[in-house]
C-alpha cells in the first residue's frame, strides 16, 4: 500500500518539475505522516473501545478495587505504544531510500516504547499502592515511602536502558561504565537514601502513621502524608509543616495516637492554694463541711477514725495542734476526689487523684490527676474547664483562697 503511495506522489513532483531527489524524500515524508495518522487514529480508536467496553465494566462492577485501573490510566498510557508499534513496522516500507532516517527513526521509537512501558509501571505502582491505602493496614504501615523508592528505580533502569540502547552496549557495561559517577549520585540522591532509610524505619518502627497526632518543634498537629523524603503534618491552625523524613528517626518528637487509643485524655492540671488561708478545722466549720453532701460520709467516718486515734492514745484535744486533727485543705481534696468520682466525664476505671506538689513561693499546688472519656480536643477542653471552674467557685465554701498575683 505504502509503495503505491510514494510511486504516485514521487511522479507527481516529478511532473510539477521537482527533481527526482526531494520528490522522493517528499514523496516519503507524506507517507511517513499518514503513517504517523494512521497510529494516532488507531490510538484513539482504542481508548474509545476500551471506555466503551473495559471501563463500563469496571464501573459496573461492585468492586471499587478496580477502579483504581481507571483512575490511574493504566490501560490508556498502554495504548500510547500503538503509534510506535506502527512505525517500527513499516518504517522500511516508506522510508526506502533513507537508512540513516530508518535508524533514526527505529531509535526514537524504541526509546519512546522505553518510556512508555515506563509510565505504565508508573501507573500499575499507584494502583496497588491506592488498593493497598483502601485498607486500614495503610494508616497502620503507610507504602508511600516504598513506592516512591520503585519508581526510582524504575527510572534509574529506563534511563539505563536508554543509554545501553543508544551506545549499542549491554546494561551491565553502562553500570560498570557509570561506577565512578557513584560518588557523584551519592551526593546527589543523599537526601533520598536517607529518607529512604528513615521512611523504612518509621513503618517497620510502627513509630508514625498516617492520622496520627504528632508535637515536634513547630509541628503540632495531624500527620497526612508519609513520603520518602517528607512528612507532612497539618497544624491546628491549618497551616501545613513539612518534615525531613530522616530528622523524624533522628529527632524527638511525640505521638498522642496511645491517648487517642486509650479509654481517657489525662487531665493534670494544677491550682495553687494560698498557704495563709489554710488551718485545722474547728467544730463550726465542721457543723458547716458536713452540710456538703458529697462529703457527709467521710467526714463522720474520718471524725471518728480521729477520735478512736486520739483516746487510744490519750491526747489533749483541748489544744487543738495535740493529736490528729483535720484541715480545710484535706476536707477540700477530698471533697475534689469525691466529685472527680461522681463526673460522668471522668473515666471511672482509670486513674483518678488529688495531690499536692511541691510548696513554691506562690503557694501550694494542687495537683488533679484524672482521665476524661472525652479525647476529641474541643470536647476535652469543655470537660477539663468545667472540672476546673467548679473546684475554683467552690474553694471560698472550705475558707480556701486560691493564689492570685496582686
Amino acid at each position: 500500500m505504502f509503495e503505491k503511495i510514494i510511486h504516485f506522489l514521487t511522479n507527481f513532483f516529478q511532473s510539477i518539475n521537482i527533481n527526482s531527489y526531494y520528490s522522493t524524500a517528499f514523496a516519503e515524508g507524506i507517507a511517513f505522516i499518514i503513517l504517523l495518522g494512521i497510529g494516532i487514529l488507531l490510538l484513539y480508536l482504542a481508548r474509545f473501545i476500551i471506555k466503551k467496553t473495559v471501563y463500563r465494566a469496571i464501573l459496573k462492577s461492585e468492586s471499587k478495587y478496580d477502579d483504581q485501573v481507571i483512575n490511574n490510566k493504566v490501560l490508556m498510557r498502554l495504548c500510547l505504544m500503538i503509534p510506535a508499534i506502527l512505525v517500527m513496522k513499516y518504517h522500511a516500507d516508506i522510508l526506502p531510500n533513507f537508512p540513516n532516517v530508518q535508524h533514526f527513526l527505529l531509535n526514537c521509537c524504541v526509546v519512546y516504547i522505553i518510556v512508555v512501558i515506563t509510565m505504565v509501571l508508573f501507573s500499575a505502582v499507584n494502583t496497588a499502592n491506592d488498593i493497598y491505602n483502601m485498607h486500614q493496614t495503610a494508616k497502620i504501615k503507610p507504602m508511600n515511602g516504598v513506592v516512591q523508592t520503585i519508581k526510582i528505580i524504575l527510572i534509574v533502569f529506563c534511563v539505563l536502558l536508554i543509554i545501553s540502547f543508544m551506545m549499542g552496549k549491554k546494561v551491565s557495561s553502562v553500570i560498570i561504565g557509570l561506577g565512578t559517577l557513584s560518588a557523584v549520585l551519592l551526593l546527589l540522591f543523599q537526601n533520598v537514601i536517607l529518607g529512604f532509610v528513615g521512611s523504612i524505619q518509621l513503618t517497620v518502627n510502627d513509630m508514625l502513621r498516617i492520622g496520627d497526632w504528632i508535637t515536634m518543634d513547630k509541628a503540632d498537629g495531624n500527620v497526612i502524608e508519609i513520603n520518602l523524603t517528607t512528612v507532612k503534618v497539618q497544624n491546628f491552625d491549618n497551616t501545613i509543616t513539612t518534615i525531613p523524613t530522616a530528622s523524624m528517626v533522628t529527632n524527638q518528637f511525640v505521638n498522642w495516637r496511645g491517648m487517642s487509643e486509650s479509654d481517657g485524655r489525662r487531665i493534670m492540671r494544677s491550682i495553687i492554694i494560698d498557704t495563709r488561708s489554710v488551718k485545722f478545722c474547728t467544730p463550726e466549720m465542721m457543723e458547716r463541711f458536713k452540710q456538703i453532701e458529697r462529703i457527709q460520709k467521710y467526714l463522720d467516718d474520718k471524725e471518728e477514725n480521729i477520735a478512736e486515734y486520739n483516746q487510744a492514745n490519750k491526747v489533749d484535744t483541748t489544744n487543738i495542734i495535740n493529736g490528729r486533727q483535720q484541715t480545710n485543705l484535706g476536707v477540700f481534696r477530698a471533697y475534689i476526689l469525691s466529685y472527680i468520682k461522681s463526673n460522668p466525664n471522668v473515666n471511672q476505671n482509670m486513674t483518678r487523684m488529688v495531690r499536692q506538689l511541691q510548696p513554691t513561693e506562690f503557694g501550694i499546688p494542687l495537683q488533679i490527676y484524672a482521665f476524661s472519656k472525652e479525647k476529641e480536643w474541643t470536647k476535652y477542653e469543655e470537660v477539663q474547664s468545667d472540672i476546673f471552674d467548679h473546684i475554683i467557685a467552690a474553694a471560698p465554701y472550705f475558707d480556701i483562697k486560691i493564689f492570685q498575683r496582686s
